[in-house]
């Protein structure tokens, strides 16, 4: 796909230890544009470093610019612009300025997102995660869609989590009106990002766009920053000192490998719409196509936006 690579990436090259350089060594990317949300932190600031050191031209939209400038002071090749996903003015007109300024877009890896977050309302009224996680990203990806278009081979990797088959969309509640429970919000948020890529896939394949959503695995971030110590203490995750737990953990540049392998992967050609981890195919986690079009559906409602076509 965007690579000048010939030795190909046979199965099983990469796997949960690598990271976002291992797999991008020997890739080059210039010419290349790539959006990252989130980009400059965590997770998402690993995927930048190791896409700009590729070679990428990488936009980074930041609900924080500031903080986005100073965490990627010295990386070459980045633009910082503004983007609140939890508003749908702050994405349009972020999709504006892309516009503006890029024929193009390769890559989008939607990547930005909060977790367990204490009851929070967005728009208009919409639950924070479910807002921010998805349809935050679904709206950039529909306004974006005439550059995705228009790069003619261009991939969207949407990082989800762990994935379920068997998890289903609160279709009678997904705003948690009748009684929120944070986690089983962010894991619905979750597989919304898992289900929007598999739809995205069949809707964009015949242009020559692709998704896939990915697990970064387990990792230690600023996205756990609405839990207590007390709770990542009884859960196992760390101990009283704040130590995380032996081999539970792997670094953001480990975590940025399975993306950054969705996004640019020679091995991933022929397929799309899949669920990836440690840099694989998960195979034996078949996606619901009919829930899948079933968000498409509740997402385009929601935010008066069905572009992608």
């Amino acid at each position: 796909m965007i690579t000048d690579r010939t030795d190909d990436m046979s199965r099983g090259a990469f796997g949960a230890a690598s990271t976002a350089d291992d797999v991008l060594a020997g890739i080059d990317l210039s010419g290349r544009t790539a959006v990252v949300t989130g980009g400059y932190s965590g997770v998402g600031l690993a995927t930048t470093r190791a896409l700009a050191g590729a070679g990428a031209r990488v936009v980074v939209p930041a609900r924080r610019p500031e903080a986005a400038r100073e965490a990627l002071a010295g990386v070459e090749g980045v633009e910082v612009d503004k983007l609140d996903l939890g508003d749908l003015a702050s994405v349009q007109a972020f999709a504006e300025r892309f516009r503006d300024r890029h024929a193009t877009l390769d890559i989008l890896i939607a990547n930005a997102g909060i977790m367990a977050c204490p009851e929070t309302r967005v728009g208009p009224g919409w639950e924070a995660q479910f807002a921010t996680n998805h349809l935050g990203h679904y709206a950039l990806t529909n306004l974006l869609w005439p550059a995705l278009a228009a790069a003619g081979n261009a991939r969207v990797v949407s990082v989800a989590s762990g994935y379920d088959p068997e998890s289903r969309i609160r279709w009678d509640d997904v705003q948690f009106a009748s009684g929120y429970d944070k986690w089983a919000a962010y894991m619905q948020s979750k597989l919304a990002n898992v289900l929007f890529a598999h739809h995205l896939d069949l809707l964009g394949g015949p242009h020559g766009v692709h998704a896939f959503s990915v697990s970064p695995g387990w990792i230690l971030t600023p996205l756990q920053r609405h839990l207590e110590v007390g709770e990542m203490v009884a859960a196992g995750w760390i101990d009283g000192d704040g130590i995380p737990a032996p081999g539970l953990f792997r670094t953001p540049e480990q975590g940025a490998a399975t993306q950054v392998w969705a996004a640019t992967s020679v091995e991933l050609e022929a397929h799309g719409g899949e669920y990836c981890a440690d840099c694989h195919i998960v195979g034996d986690s078949p996606v619901d196509s009919g829930e899948a079009s079933r968000l498409w559906t509740l997402s385009a409602d929601m935010t008066g936006l069905d572009l992608v076509r």
